[in-house]
């Protein structure tokens, strides 16, 4: 397994290359720079924009500078932001826990909901359960991940508050009138994590569905059925832990689309977390930042392909990567 993960680790480094020299060179060829303020502004001489412009290197082609970036992060640099000179590492540090906090919750709310609906689902096929489930299911995962998030503030916090009922916080990641409390914290964690979650939920639980489906019908299951075990028993001991290793994969695969929706959560609940930040920096054209807030997804998104990988070793005996 080590010589495994160790392998894993070393393709990880080209993959990463392409991927940082892709990003660079998209977000240098659109429209725009970090100093287009001073461009368009009367007051500035150009002598001054000229100079603001060899000072943060942007005088220089965009190959160039990516092979300068690159050489600064083989040392560990990440550099500075070209709109306020901010150490660009303190920056992403201060916001990926919340953005860890907010795709990590939920990942669970997802699989605690689909796990149950999903074999419910299969034991009662056909039943009126089973069509209620699998109905919600396509209408969910049809659903737009920032609509979901725009019907839950209309109403759970616009609606609720004009019924007079207990509404939910929509913007931060705490009140600070409020002290920023545990309880402060879920409370405004609850509309975003959930809205990321919805579309995974609906996916995964039609997935399971499937594969408890085919388990069920194995040879293995109808014997331990004949051999008197109970039925709770043969379900989740022997069925679900085979219906759960294919599940593990899909998982791994459907992290990127959770980061991804990651960043339009973020923006419209305005948590301040990776996906936000990422947003603001494109929209200043800060390619610094850019670079490392995208670089920081793609390491974690590889990251949980991986550990997709190992669970899966761990929980299927019979699977060896030495």
């Amino acid at each position: 397994m080590a010589r495994f993960i160790m392998g894993r680790l070393l393709q990880m480094i080209p993959l990463l290359l392409a991927i940082s020299f892709l990003i660079f060179a998209l977000i240098n060829l659109i429209p725009g720079s970090p100093i287009q303020r001073y461009e368009f502004d009367p007051r500035a001489r150009p002598e001054d924009v000229q100079r603001i412009r060899e000072n943060l290197g942007l005088d220089k082609p965009w190959p160039v500078r990516y092979f300068y970036w690159l050489r600064d992060v083989a040392k560990g640099d990440l550099g500075y932001s070209l709109i306020n000179a901010k150490p660009v590492a303190g920056r992403i540090w201060n916001v990926l826990p919340n953005t860890l906090l907010l795709t990590t919750t939920s990942l669970v709310f997802a699989l605690l909901f689909a796990i149950p609906l999903g074999i419910y689902s299969a034991v009662k096929r056909n039943s009126l359960f089973d069509q209620v489930v699998t109905i919600g299911s396509i209408a969910a995962f049809a659903v737009p991940t920032f609509w979901l998030g725009f019907l839950f503030i209309i109403l759970f916090a616009v609606k609720f508050r004009e019924w007079g009922l207990p509404s939910l916080p929509v913007g931060g990641v705490s009140d600070a009138r409020g002290g920023g409390g545990l309880f402060d914290r879920l409370e405004h964690l609850i509309l975003p994590a959930v809205a990321l979650g919805v579309v995974q939920l609906a996916g995964w639980t039609r997935y399971i569905r499937s594969s408890m489906l085919e388990v069920i019908r194995q040879d293995y299951v109808r014997t331990a059925v004949a051999k008197g075990l109970r039925a709770r028993a043969v379900l989740y001991v022997h069925a679900f832990r085979n219906a759960l290793l294919p599940l593990i994969t899909l998982v791994g695969l459907t992290l990127p689309d959770l980061v991804a929706g990651a960043f339009f959560i973020e923006v419209i609940f305005a948590w301040n977390g990776l996906g936000r930040l990422s947003i603001q920096a494109l929209n200043q054209r800060d390619y610094t930042l850019v670079m490392a807030a995208f670089m920081m997804l793609a390491v974690l998104t590889l990251l949980g392909n991986l550990l997709a990988d190992v669970l899966y070793g761990v929980l299927d005996p019979r699977i060896r990567y030495d």
